[in-house]
């Protein structure tokens, strides 16, 4: 099973890198945090326009029909940047229940740029972001319906809250729930391979910048061991994500358990990311924790991240399940 990038891939990373970076997502992330959602916003449109938006979503409702794969390679760019919102929900839950559902012109509307969020219990049992959403779902027992919030709360991540809602009223009964729910454990799973991968990065530079005792803290054996495992936690988590996305967008071999791949995915990017926050923070010591720091934002991301669209412990009882 092939699941190697292609140049198609690495211009989508390129374009998504460069508007982003242009745009200083730390600054935007900040902001957001602050309650002003304005450059947020105007980055949002820019995605669209370049089609970020549209990959799970067919042509004939305003997408490219793109798929799974590519769906992750613009969460895992979007995760590495610290990018705020809904986007798991907006990427790639969403667009699945609502196209099982008929539902074309809310498509073009995201495909167009706007922020949606879903709540699925069991294993998303609240909505990320409803202050942020044009709209919100409730996908339960097959039905999906529209739905208002209950009660909000702060997230760990000061970017982002989380939900309790109730529906109000049906929009479709007999929703492919399992392949939305799967979707956005896949999707999150991709944000958190590129915070894992984003920490690293800043973790490296630091020990290479920073000197003690007249040396380099990244020649010191303990810290090329931490950035080591973490790096090693990284590689071998991505494989699971691009192959569970093949296998998503049914290019894997006869047989295969999709379900079980997509949550071995989620389990291994939530270790990886977890582990580099870990290490990435004994690297840069406490000051990698301030809020000044840009590092805080990608530790308490990846925190939230977590247990979105499943925690460890349901994604590792579902793997057992199918041994």
């Amino acid at each position: 099973m092939d699941f190697l990038r292609s140049d198609i891939h690495d211009d989508l990373v390129a374009s998504i890198d460069a508007l982003l970076t242009k745009a200083d997502s730390a600054a935007v992330a900040r902001a957001w945090a602050a309650g002003d959602r304005a450059p947020a916003a105007a980055v949002v449109t820019k995605l669209a326009e370049i089609g970020v938006f549209g990959l799970m979503i067919d042509e004939a409702a305003g997408g490219s029909g793109a798929g799974a794969v590519e769906m992750v390679v613009a969460a895992e760019e979007l995760g590495r940047h610290g990018f705020p919102g809904p986007l798991a929900e907006t990427l790639a839950v969403a667009p699945a229940a609502l196209r099982s559902a008929g539902q074309h012109e809310t498509l073009e509307r995201i495909a167009a740029g706007e922020l949606v969020t879903v709540a699925a219990p069991p294993l998303a049992p609240l909505a990320a972001d409803v202050p942020a959403a044009s709209a919100v779902y409730l996908l339960a027992d097959g039905a999906l319906s529209t739905a208002e919030a209950v009660r909000t709360e702060r997230s760990v991540d000061t970017t982002r809250t989380v939900s309790t809602v109730r529906a109000v009223q049906t929009v479709a009964d007999g929703v492919d729930a399992g392949r939305a729910t799967d979707l956005g454990a896949l999707a999150t799973a991709a944000q958190l391979l590129g915070l894992g991968q984003r920490m690293l990065t800043l973790a490296s530079e630091y020990a290479v910048a920073r000197a003690q005792f007249g040396r380099p803290i990244g020649s010191f054996q303990a810290v090329k061991h931490h950035l080591a495992d973490v790096a090693i936690a990284v590689e071998m988590a991505r494989p699971l994500v691009y192959g569970a996305a093949v296998g998503a967008d049914g290019g894997a071999p006869a047989g295969t358990d999709v379900a079980r791949d997509i949550s071995a995915a989620k389990v291994a990017a939530a270790d990886a990311a977890n582990l580099a926050a870990r290490h990435s923070l004994q690297v840069f010591g406490a000051i990698g924790y301030t809020a000044e720091h840009d590092l805080s934002l990608y530790l308490t991301k990846t925190r939230a991240l977590i247990g979105a669209w499943g925690t460890p412990a349901a994604h590792r009882a579902r793997i057992l399940e199918t041994l």
